[in-house]
């Protein structure tokens, strides 16, 4: 099934409420940006490989973990536009860290298809689609409106999946296509 995008009113709120405490959780060194997955390269179903380019995590253990993978394509942005996009998208840290239940994201950069993916790790399944509800609607702004997609898988911890894709086995295997299916990660 598709996902979409939470009312705008309701997703601008949470927005603005993740930006007040993005806020005060980058002033208290919350936050955090380690290198160890920087540069793993990722093979997904469909076929593409995207890299790791950065990991942004806060200290908090998931009492109810879930995996969230969320995809998209920008508009018009091609060849050098892609590493701008990576250099500038630290500057996107404060619409996401705030959320209620996010304990990390691994960015990666756009696969062969021109294909951004987040892999994070939340702490409940319900606020994981609260928050790629509300992205949505920052991601409407910039990426092509049918490329935009998210899945959200509870029960699994982000490093369970990279470490053991077929976890992902009992949500279905998602077909050759299957953008969100991690086979394997190096």
């Amino acid at each position: 099934m598709k996902q979409g995008p939470l009312p705008r009113s309701t997703a601008w709120r949470s927005v603005a409420g993740c930006m007040v405490a993005s806020t005060v959780m980058l002033g208290r060194r919350e936050v955090r940006w380690p290198r160890d997955n920087v540069g793993r390269r990722i093979r997904f179903a469909d076929g593409s490989v995207a890299q790791v380019y950065r990991e942004t995590v806060v200290d908090r253990t998931p009492i109810d973990p879930c995996f969230l993978i969320v995809s998209f394509r920008l508009r018009r942005v091609r060849g050098r536009g892609h590493r701008l996009f990576r250099l500038e998208s630290i500057l996107n840290t404060p619409l996401f860290v705030g959320f209620p239940g996010f304990v990390s994201k691994l960015w990666m950069a756009h696969d062969d298809h021109a294909i951004y993916r987040g892999l994070y790790e939340w702490d409940g399944p319900q606020l994981a689609e609260h928050y790629a509800g509300s992205l949505w609607r920052v991601l409407s702004l910039v990426s092509e409106h049918d490329s935009i997609d998210y899945r959200v898988f509870p029960g699994l911890r982000r490093d369970t999946v990279l470490s053991a894709p077929d976890v992902l086995d009992r949500y279905g295997r998602g077909g050759e296509g299957a953008w969100w299916r991690v086979v394997a990660a190096a």
